[in-house]
């Protein structure tokens, strides 16, 4: 059988999900007929292993420094050695040279930063952990750093976002190699009924930041998430909270970065977001529920947060799609 060479590159702190996600999707994938086959390699300087925390050390394989091409896919792991690894003119050095042998290179989480160090990321809009964004941007200013998407494709180049979004990225590699219905399956036998899209946002306002510390600030968001069929006009929540309008929007400028229409508009996308993936609510009703009046009104916001359409979102992500995937496969098996 044909194969495809996968190769993850490792070193001392790397985070273990960032490799386990990778390499246990890609093992699914081969177990279920994937073809050509994935072989796949985990590479360290010295092919010494690697600590990842106090309690887990990962034995690898392979010299880095002897892995030669061609290469189908190779991808950087991430983890709190990561910024040590960019620093190690040998490990990008060699990073750089099989970046020219690869068909496709990657990164997961913060493994950005050696791929930035290579230059491979200059000129291309790249993810990382929203955590490190910041001072990504700040130490690579020809990388066009983008903290929202889990995970982000720019030609040949694959970044992703923190941790568990390299079952997201491998995934949709997988998908890209394979078609969906294998992509799904890996997905089923990881227990992940979630596949996401690479355009949807790294942090939610559910579960992003700890509540404002300002207590009115904190009453107006309780207020906006517990009523989002309500008015939320800036005008409204500003007269039910006894101050001017101005006053508000300073206030939500400064304890959570942006004005009180957006948060709105973000939390209504979001809610319609998860009432689309856990109900089958008709799309009106949905839109009804969050405040958006009118099923277009929806749609011309949710385009605007995911790049995608409500339909689309339904399709791809929702438990129903899943499980009617999986009831179709179950009659074609006893068709058979």
């Amino acid at each position: 059988m044909r194969e495809r060479p996968f190769v993850i590159v490792g070193y001392d702190a790397a985070e273990l999900l960032d490799i386990a996600c990778v390499v246990a999707s890609l093992e699914r994938a081969n177990w279920h007929g994937a073809a050509p086959y994935y072989k796949v390699r985990l590479a360290t300087p010295g092919a010494r292993p690697i600590d990842c925390g106090p309690t887990v050390t990962l034995h690898a394989r392979e010299k880095l420094e002897r892995v030669t091409g061609p290469i189908d896919t190779l991808l950087v792991s991430g983890g709190i050695g990561s910024q040590d690894a960019a620093a190690d003119r040998l490990v990008v050095a060699h990073v750089r040279r099989l970046a020219r042998e690869s068909r496709r290179v990657a990164s997961v989480c913060t493994g950005t930063w050696i791929l930035a160090a290579a230059g491979l990321l200059d000129g291309r809009r790249a993810t990382t952990h929203w955590d490190s964004a910041d001072q990504l941007a700040a130490h690579h200013p020809k990388v066009d750093v983008d903290p929202d998407p889990i995970f982000i494709r720019d030609g040949n180049v694959y970044t992703s976002a923190g941790v568990t979004s390299a079952l997201d990225l491998t995934l949709a590699l997988i998908e890209e190699d394979n078609g969906a219905d294998l992509a799904r399956t890996v997905a089923r036998q990881l227990v992940t009924y979630l596949q996401r899209p690479g355009n949807q946002a790294q942090m939610s306002m559910f579960t992003a930041a700890p509540p404002p510390s300002d207590g009115l600030v904190k009453r107006v968001v309780d207020h906006i998430t517990g009523h989002l069929d309500a008015d939320l006009t800036v005008a409204v929540l500003a007269a039910a909270a006894g101050v001017s309008e101005r006053h508000l929007t300073r206030l939500f400028v400064r304890h959570l970065g942006q004005a009180p229409g957006r948060f709105v508009r973000q939390a209504r996308v979001e809610a319609a977001a998860h009432l689309l993936a856990s109900t089958s609510l008709p799309m009106a009703t949905v839109a009804r529920r969050c405040g958006f009046g009118t099923a277009e009104t929806l749609r011309q916001a949710f385009v605007e947060r995911y790049g995608v359409s409500p339909a689309h979102y339904r399709l791809t992500q929702s438990r129903t799609a899943l499980q009617g995937h999986k009831s179709a496969g179950q009659e074609h098996v006893r068709d058979g």
